[in-house]
């Protein structure tokens, strides 16, 4: 019975005799590389890099649900590339624009 999935396994499609399977692979670690960066402070982080990570997790996902035959996991590793990316953005946004130190502006009340 193993032998049999591993046999489906190793010819289908998109397995480990295509692209199709190890490009994904390889995206995973850009994407735990990310995640090993939340530990890095925001002023360390580049917008170019964020910026390109959220996007190709984006451009990704939506068409590795196009393609066939569907590759989840392509679509997977592009939806956690999109995820880390829009969360290191956000990070470096709110360091470089909402710095917390600053007074707040007095409301007037009258």
């Amino acid at each position: 019975m193993a032998a049999s999935k591993l046999q489906a396994l190793w010819n289908h499609p998109a397995g480990p005799k295509t692209i199709h399977f190890w490009a994904p692979t390889f995206k995973w670690g850009i994407s735990i590389a990310n995640i090993a960066d939340f530990a890095k402070p925001p002023e360390k982080l580049s917008y170019p890099q964020q910026i390109a990570v959220t996007a190709t997790g984006i451009i990704w996902s939506r068409y590795s649900t196009v393609i066939t035959p569907k590759n989840w996991n392509l679509f997977s590793v592009n939806i956690a590339m999109a995820g880390t990316g829009i969360y290191q953005l956000s990070r470096k946004i709110k360091h470089d624009y909402f710095p917390e130190g600053e007074a707040k502006p007095a409301v007037a009340t009258e």
